[in-house]
């Protein structure tokens, strides 16, 4: 990339309000450092791709993989000397119903 493309790319500002935003939606408790810390990390971030999507690369051909290698299958074939019966799969469980695993609800509706 030369220069000029480098100083035609504008700078991207976050506002604190922005940062404590974020921080609320993931539940995340910070201090006044952090909320600066945070707002500098993410302006870095945010010009970083800023300047990756400047760069040319029409010329440029896609890279799906590096390694060479080949995603090999297997025959997807029921061996049934590793299967456990229904009641062996639960036996050691704590709470069981109808033939299912019970566990606590994690998913609440509020």
């Amino acid at each position: 990339m030369n220069n000029n493309s480098k100083k035609n790319i504008s700078s991207q500002k976050i506002s604190t309000a922005q940062i404590i935003h974020i921080a609320n939606l993931a539940a995340i408790p910070i201090t006044k450092v952090e909320e600066e810390e945070l707002r500098l990390a993410f302006e870095q971030t945010l010009n970083t791709i800023a300047e990756l999507q400047s760069v040319d690369i029409s010329n440029i051909e896609p890279t799906h993989q590096v390694t060479g290698f080949e995603n090999i299958l297997r025959e997807d074939k029921v061996n049934q000397e590793n299967m456990f019966s229904q009641k062996e799969a639960l036996k050691n469980a704590k709470e069981t119903h109808a033939g299912y695993f019970v566990v606590p609800r994690v998913l609440t509706h509020e």
